[in-house]
């Protein structure tokens, strides 16, 4: 993924109601801008540290700028635009680089399924007439026809506390709710997957939060147990792009 034009570099001064952050520009003048991360962004948030954020020119947008990534106090690289993660996914498949996705055909976004009325972020499938969204080089002796669907649920990991990747950062129903959909879907007979793209550089294993929320980790054992596969990839990141470059373990 690159970044057309690249992000520019600001200051951040803090960020509050959710959407908004306050920044210093480098000539020294401070303005607003939007804030893509509706989670806690626990231990993301170091004032007085470099950050980059991007620029629209739609002219319908309040807030022109974007707050895209930030710098920790100990140098690593953030990726604060929770938007990014499916896109990166979607790269890496059709990159080659989650070799656990490979093989397929077709990829689609956002669509309808469960019983729970939600949507997946990725589906794959071997369903040659979807020709708007067929993935180049599958018709390479490693395609296996007849395989079955394949739902990528993609969740963005960016807590790192004491060494260790978690997620989530704050108590999630909605994410509950999607690894329900995800035992559904393997107990009908599809693969379920739960990708965790981590966009923090500090990070070199996920697991999951139970001490902020039980509730989720206990049903992501219980989801492990089912059949959904559950994987994490690291994010290499700059102002100029992102792409995802390798597999990290993640503690079950």
């Amino acid at each position: 993924m690159q970044f057309t034009p690249p992000f520019e570099q600001g200051v951040l001064l803090r960020r509050y109601k959710r959407f908004l952050t306050d920044i210093k520009l480098s000539d020294g003048s401070e303005v607003t801008i939007h804030c893509p991360n509706t989670g806690s962004m626990k231990n993301c948030l170091f004032p007085g540290e470099k950050m980059w954020f991007s620029t629209s020119d739609n002219p319908k947008r309040k807030y022109s700028r974007t707050w895209e990534q930030a710098e920790s106090d100990a140098g690593h690289i953030i990726g604060i635009n929770t938007g990014r993660a499916n896109q990166l996914a979607e790269d890496a498949i059709r990159a080659g680089v989650i070799t656990e996705l490979s093989g397929y055909s077709a990829l689609k976004r956002e669509v309808k399924y469960g019983s729970e009325n939600s949507r997946i972020d990725i589906l794959l499938s071997d369903d040659a007439g979807l020709t708007d969204t067929t993935i180049a080089g599958t018709d390479s002796p490693d395609t296996e026809p007849g395989k079955p669907n394949c739902y990528v649920e993609v969740k963005s990991c960016t807590l790192l506390e004491e060494g260790q990747g978690y997620f989530p950062d704050a108590v999630t129903t909605r994410g509950q709710k999607h690894l329900r959909e995800l035992m559904e879907m393997v107990s009908s007979g599809h693969r379920g997957v739960l990708l965790f793209v981590v966009q923090h550089t500090g990070i070199d294993s996920v697991q999951a939060a139970a001490h902020i929320d039980p509730d989720y980790a206990s049903l992501l054992t219980k989801a492990h147990n089912a059949g959904v596969e559950i994987i994490a990839y690291s994010t290499e990141m700059s102002p100029n792009g992102a792409c995802l470059i390798k597999s990290c373990p993640v503690k079950l």
